[in-house]
This record gives structure tokens, sequence and C-alpha cells, in this order.
């Protein structure tokens, strides 16, 4: 998969992505991304570079008081969702979109798409799902 995962980057469809680049702490990184997009967030294009995270990251472990040291996992995305009660939080596992690893219980409007690259251990952002779904 990560070789599709790439092969799809390459092919130009990168701003179906926001690519988060932080090891361990890439799920909190991602759900800081994904809720800047969907509230239309000033910050938005400064956090989806990796700027700026470290302070709303370590605000959203503090406040949830999980720790990301060993990755994040169902147990610390269903933890983040009751946090995020005013958002629903939907996994995908790859670029399936009969794959859904994780639905969070919220009736929220507000979604955060994220993609779990298995290969890797690592979250992304969807930033458009209808794009990144047809590019299986």
């Amino acid at each position: 998969m990560r070789n599709m995962y790439r092969q799809i980057v390459k092919a130009g469809t990168i701003s179906a992505f926001a690519l988060v680049k932080a090891a361990f702490l890439c799920l909190a990184h991602a759900l800081i991304i994904a809720m800047a997009r969907v509230n239309n967030y000033p910050k938005y294009e400064f956090y989806r570079h990796g700027k700026g995270l470290k302070q709303p990251v370590q605000e959203l472990l503090k406040a949830t008081g999980l720790d990301l040291s060993n990755g994040g996992g169902l147990e610390e995305l269903q933890l983040f969702q009751q946090y995020l009660s005013d958002y629903k939080i939907i996994v995908f596992d790859g670029l399936y979109p009969d794959r859904v690893m994780f639905s969070g219980n919220s009736f929220s409007a507000k979604k955060l798409h994220l993609l779990y690259d298995r290969d890797s251990g690592h979250y992304n952002v969807i930033t458009n799902l209808k794009a990144a779904m047809s590019k299986k």
C-alpha cells in the first residue's frame, strides 16, 4: 500500500491530503490540522506545512491526558473522540472507502477525515475525501 500511496501523491493528488511529518505525535498533529481545516482557521496553511503545531498539540495532549510516546491506536482515538465531541473522527485504513477503522460516535457535521497508513503506522489528514478515495 505504501507504494500505491506514494504513487498517488506523485500523480498530483497531493491536494487531497495534508501530509503529517511527526513521529509518534502524528495523530495529534493530524487532528489539529483537520480541525483547523473544517473551522477555516486562519493558521490552517501554516499548520498544514508543519509549522506552529507544537503548542496546540501540547495543549490537546494535556487536555486529554494522553501520552502518544508509543503512537496512537484505537484506544487513543476513542479518548480523542470523547474530548473532541464537537467533531466526528473518521479514520480510513488506507485509500479504501470501505475500510473505516474508526468512526467516532459523535453526530457532528464537522468531520475529521484521517488516513492511517498501516505500513508506516502514520496518520495523515484527508482534505478532499472524494478525490482521495477515487484514486485507489
